[in-house]
């Protein structure tokens, strides 16, 4: 028998490189931010300089070589690493994989348009060395805080997005929207298994999935103009922070995905009886006509409402739009034949005809949720 002696392989490479383990990983989530890659780096440099930092983009295969100029970069620097995501989408999914994708201890969050201020990450650290808080926040609503040039729509978002907070979260936290911040290791291992990734703001899911409440530091920052690029906010981020909020309450009970798309179907009712009555009524289609016509218009309204909102995150673009649209229209004529079967069938057993016609709503909706979401908007 042979016996194996000396140290262990695990134990003979640890400590064998040359280069500095990274104190912080500072994530930066992109999607065509191509311009913005090394005017940030630069910033990095300046305010990070005599700290053992690295950055690590996540990109979300962004159609302007983004991903290949960073690339470029970390060939000729070991500080600049990424994480390329093909198929999938959502900044709060890419802040978490970015974090899963780091060995440092401090792991700190900053957009790529450079809007953040990054003279604050060593201030930041500095915190966090001493144990003085969990995370540190850069927040706009503190004093010393701006919010730039926004407009009245996003500043009341935003405001409307605080009050949304206390639902989930008792900190006091004064920005709970916020793309800024710090955290240590422990303290996202303490929420990383409860994340939902649902929606744009990270953040908020953090302080709501942790197992026990977490320590706050708030800096106040200046919002600064994006230089290059489009901003990548618009009012439907108000919508995924709402779904954000329903997961952290119902979630354990019933997907908010399944809310919402119920939510679109109460819509197509309307739009089906109004197109009908238009049809009908107005024009003197034949009644059958009049069904059809209203139900391939409603089917088509939910189509474009779902593929907007529900599945913002996984939207159908291009050529997959008009194939992910012919599947709905499949998935839909099915659950319409279940519905009609399932309530025809429980009305013929003696069931009140309400709760027949409800049995047949219910298997409708769930079977037009689970089979859309394989077939139309499944995750690649």
């Amino acid at each position: 028998m042979n016996v194996v002696t000396g140290t262990p392989p695990t134990a003979q490479l640890i400590g064998s490189g040359n280069a500095q383990s990274p104190e912080l990983s500072v994530v930066v989530p992109t999607f065509k931010e191509h311009d913005n890659i090394l005017p940030l780096i630069k910033l990095l440099d300046e305010a990070l300089a005599g700290i053992a930092w690295e950055v690590i983009f996540v990109d979300d295969d962004s159609p302007d070589a983004t991903a290949a100029l960073i690339r470029e970069i970390g060939r000729a620097r070991a500080n600049v690493r990424i994480v390329h995501r093909v198929g999938r989408r959502g900044l709060s999914t890419a802040v978490i994989e970015g974090m899963l994708a780091s060995s440092a201890p401090y792991l700190g969050v900053i957009d790529a348009d450079m809007q953040h201020d990054e003279k604050l990450l060593p201030r930041m650290l500095q915190i966090l060395l001493a144990g003085d808080a969990d995370v540190v926040v850069g927040s706009r609503f503190i004093d010393g805080g701006g919010i730039g040039n926004w407009d009245k729509t996003r500043a009341s978002m935003s405001r409307l997005a605080t009050k949304l907070s206390r639902l989930i979260v008792k900190n006091d936290l004064s920005d709970p929207m916020s793309g800024f911040f710090m955290i240590t290791r422990p303290a996202f291992e303490s929420a990383v298994r409860r994340l939902s990734g649902e929606g744009y703001k990270i953040l908020l899911d953090v302080f709501a999935s942790a197992t026990q409440p977490l320590r706050l530091v708030e800096l106040p920052y200046q919002f600064r103009n994006r230089v290059h690029g489009e901003s990548k906010v618009d009012s439907l981020v108000l919508w995924e922070y709402v779904a954000l909020i329903l997961d952290k309450m119902i979630g354990w009970l019933v997907s908010p995905r399944l809310i919402m798309f119920g939510a679109v179907g109460g819509s197509g009712v309307v739009v089906h009886f109004a197109i009908f009555a238009l049809a009908f009524g107005a024009f003197g289609t034949s009644f059958v006509a009049a069904q059809v016509i209203g139900s391939v218009v409603a089917m088509t309204s939910n189509y474009l409402l779902n593929n907007m909102l529900t599945y913002r995150d996984r939207r159908l673009t291009g050529a997959r739009f008009w194939t992910g649209l012919f599947s709905f229209y499949v998935v839909c004529s099915i659950g319409l034949t279940a519905n009609v079967g399932i309530a025809n069938f429980a009305y013929l057993s003696n069931t009140r005809w309400w709760l027949a016609s409800t049995a047949g709503v219910i298997v409708g909706v769930v079977w037009n949720y689970a089979a859309s979401r394989v077939l139309t908007w499944r995750q690649r």
